[in-house]
Order: C-alpha cells, then sequence, then structure tokens
C-alpha cells in the first residue's frame, strides 16, 4: 500500500493533498510515482461499476462526492520515478510536464488543516512577491537538526525574506527555529539546477540543495502558515490526524467522543505520566 494512499478518516492522503491544491486554484495535476503505486492513477480515474452500484441504489450524495473528488478530464499527468534518488530527482522528473511553469509542489505525507488550505497562504504570498515561496513552521531548537532551516530576513510571517536554508544544522548552528514544510512554489529554472545537482545526504539528489543555488538568482519568499502539520509517514502523527480529522467531522464526533469515553483515555494517560 503507498503511503500517499493511507486513509485519514475516510479519504486518502493524496486526495486531501489534491484538494488543497484545487482550493488554491491548481488546474493541472501531476503525480510522480514508482512502482506499485498504480492505485494512486486507478483513485483519479473514473470507477463505473461503483457508479452504477450507486446510481442504482438511489445513493445520490455519495454518488456526487465520489464525482466532485476527481479532477475533469485531461488535467491529470502521471510519470515514473524510476529509481529512488530523492525529492529533488522526483521533481526533476515531472520536467517535460511541467515545462517551462512556476508550479506548486505538494507532499502528500504531510497534511496540513489550515483555513484557508496552506497552498492557498501560500498563493497569496506569490501573488505580492513572485519568485520561489515555501512553507514553514516552528519547531523546538532541539529538533531543528532533523530538518532543512531558513534563515528569516525582513517580513511578516504571511510573507517574509528568506535570506538562507541550511539542511540538518547542528542546534547552535541553526539559523532560526523555522523548518521547510512539505509544501513549496518553485520556478521551472529549478530543473536545470536539478539536472546537475550533485548527490547530498544519503546518495539523493536533495531539492533543498538545488534552492540554495537558485537563492543566488531569484528571491524566496517564507510563510510562516496559520494552522497545523502532521507527518503521516510516521506513526503519530498519521494517528493524531485521524484524531484530529475525526473530531472535525460534525457526523462522527458524538459517536467518537463516546467511544473515547469508554477507552478511560484520561485516566489511562494520567497513569502513563506516573
Amino acid at each position: 500500500m503507498p503511503k500517499e494512499m493511507l486513509t485519514v478518516v475516510d479519504r486518502p492522503l493524496i486526495q486531501y493533498a489534491v484538494d488543497e491544491a484545487r482550493e488554491a486554484g491548481i488546474e493541472h495535476f501531476v503525480f510522480v510515482t514508482g512502482r506499485n503505486k498504480g492505485v494512486i492513477e486507478d483513485h483519479f480515474d473514473r470507477q463505473f461499476e461503483l457508479e452504477a452500484t450507486l446510481e442504482s441504489r438511489g445513493k445520490t450524495q455519495a454518488l456526487e462526492a465520489l464525482r466532485q473528488d476527481l479532477p475533469s478530464a485531461g488535467r491529470t499527468s502521471f510519470t515514473r520515478q524510476q529509481e529512488p534518488l530523492g525529492l529533488g530527482h522526483a521533481v526533476w522528473c515531472a520536467r517535460d510536464i511541467v515545462g517551462d511553469n512556476p508550479f506548486a509542489l505538494l507532499l502528500p505525507d504531510m497534511l496540513f488543516k489550515g483555513q484557508p488550505g496552506v497552498l492557498r497562504q501560500m498563493m497569496d504570498a506569490y501573488e505580492e512577491t513572485g519568485g520561489n515561496v515555501i512553507a514553514v513552521e516552528e519547531v523546538p531548537d532541539s529538533e531543528v537538526s532533523a530538518y532543512g532551516v531558513v534563515a528569516r530576513g525582513e517580513g511578516p510571517d504571511a510573507g517574509f525574506r528568506v535570506t538562507g536554508m541550511v539542511e540538518k544544522p547542528r542546534r547552535e548552528a541553526a539559523p532560526s527555529n523555522l523548518i521547510i514544510s512539505g509544501r513549496y512554489i518553485l520556478q521551472p529554472e529549478i530543473f536545470a539546477l536539478l539536472a546537475d545537482q550533485p548527490r547530498g545526504a544519503g546518495g539523493e539528489i536533495q531539492l533543498t540543495d538545488a534552492m540554495q543555488t537558485l537563492m543566488s538568482r531569484q528571491p524566496f519568499t517564507g510563510v510562516k502558515y496559520r494552522g497545523r502539520s502532521f507527518d503521516c509517514g510516521a506513526k503519530i502523527g498519521f494517528l493524531t490526524a485521524n484524531v484530529v480529522y475525526a473530531l472535525d467531522r460534525d457526523d462522527i464526533r458524538p459517536g467518537f467522543l463516546k467511544e473515547l469515553a469508554k477507552l478511560e483515555i484520561g485516566g489511562a494517560l494520567a497513569a502513563a505520566a506516573e
């Protein structure tokens, strides 16, 4: 099962990413996949048997919801990353489809809950500044060594100048505690840099390394987004996302709270803390 197809409540992660992109005004969706991920392509195809079953049973609401999830015909493209050479290589694999156009990059295992969506917030900044835009969030100083970290220049949280970035710095060497999250708006010049990018950490082609080079030629804007992220590639993040999204659903929240109460979670947590 590709991690992009793991469900949070009742929707796969990849669908949340597409919904966020659609809210931000994205019109064409390019999926970079790999071996054993054909189910992603199938997810965004018409399911005639299911549609016919729902229609025959009069489940019009479910049928309409199913159809709304699908991008319209001709709005999706799929390409393969045939070697696991990192995020930078995955982006480079989409070069011929994206062409000479700015593009948004969303990592679907990072789920963001914000109002409006994080990419919409970034688009608001992009419309003001142009260039490249990256979403950032604050973490404790003790955690900066696990992430790419930006140096903050002038400007408000909704759009400030990024003056530098470093991948997984030592705590004492980190320029801030603002880490790069899984949302980007990038200019097409990044593709030429990725084509010649030497392999970095882990023997992979690192997107951060190419962005550092591009920063010497083009501006980068950071958006400290309003909302919360869930790293659904990690067990705790995935489980937490399911709880938060379930409690946010009017049709699920009452029954879910009753089940949680039966588990006496409060008492169990207190006992564990002791």
